[in-house]
């Protein structure tokens, strides 16, 4: 359960540079040639100083309130049908892509992008497991660091042997009923279930054709997308079902197969739009899909999101 409260983290910086991008000339957003010492000071100086306020927010709005204790692991692999590890490394993935690409924007070096910048998701989130772990209420979590790691290493072992993202993880969420059930926990409004219900949001591997197929006339845009989602998660694991819903949940996973657009491939001379696009490919594109679930069942859809 904990991962909800790190969801935000993404959608907070994906904010933050949509409203810095509006207020900026196209020219600002150009990367340097050349390494350019101001430009690369101010980012990872912005990076540590808004990873640090935002550690610090963390701990006095949502620890101060529970009791510490001496630091400890969990296991909590078994829960959620994995959906929050999927959701721990999304985030890490993109808050790394995020701080690398704005390191490239200062022409800093490949080594630094991928040490100063990938590497901010994977050790922002260390911190927070950290946090987690001297906590009674929760625990630091050996699969949310695993997923942590993953999400940093599919990043940067695509840039060192494709020099490029070829495959990128993307998010997708739509109402369910099951919120209502919980809502405590699931969500009660449009903006809490998006991050806390479960059931609504799928993680999918969003795979560039055309970077497999360079020589192929595949339009460089079009992605094939596989999705992975849950259904019927009132509470973590199957215990204790009954007491908190009137539905016989049953859990089961679901299989997606679908089309996507790699946003960051479509060709545009303002570097406004580049980032704009940047920012919304964190988000896969509503689209035909099928669907393989409960009982094998294969399902239709003629737009699914």
């Amino acid at each position: 359960m904990k991962f909800k409260k790190l969801l935000f983290l993404p959608l907070f910086l994906i904010g933050y540079q949509i409203g810095f991008s509006q207020n900026t000339i196209d020219t600002f957003l150009t990367p340097s040639d050349s390494l350019n010492k101001k430009r690369e000071n101010t980012v990872v100086i912005s990076e540590v100083l808004m990873a640090s306020g935002i550690l610090v927010g963390l701990n006095q709005l949502w620890y101060a309130d529970y009791p510490k204790s001496d630091f400890h692991f969990i296991n909590d692999n078994s829960e959620w049908l994995q959906m929050d590890k999927l959701g721990h490394s999304f985030s890490s993935y993109h808050l790394g892509r995020f701080g690398a690409e704005m390191l490239q924007w200062s022409a800093a070096s490949k080594k630094n992008q991928l040490i100063y910048g990938a590497g901010l998701g994977f050790a922002f989130l260390t911190a927070v497991e950290v946090m987690d772990g001297y906590s009674s209420e929760w625990g630091a979590s050996y699969g949310d660091i695993i997923a942590n790691a993953s999400g940093t290493a599919l990043y940067v072992s695509q840039e060192l042997i494709w020099k490029e993202q070829r495959i990128t993880p993307k998010f997708s969420f739509h109402t369910t009923q099951y919120a209502n059930q919980r809502p405590e926990i699931l969500g009660s409004s449009f903006t809490e279930q998006i991050l806390k219900d479960y059931n609504g949001q799928t993680y999918w591997f969003s795979i560039n054709l055309h970077s497999f197929a360079k020589d192929s006339k595949i339009p460089k845009w079009l992605n094939l997308a596989l999705g992975y989602g849950g259904e019927e998660m009132i509470t973590g694991n199957r215990q204790n079902v009954a007491q908190f819903s009137t539905i016989n949940a049953q859990r089961f996973r679901q299989f997606y197969l679908s089309f996507d657009v790699d946003l960051t491939k479509i060709n545009t001379k303002s570097h406004f739009l580049k980032t704009f696009f940047s920012i919304l490919n964190t988000v896969k594109i509503p689209a035909p899909t099928i669907e393989m679930g409960h009982f094998n069942d294969v399902k239709l859809h003629l737009i699914y999101f």
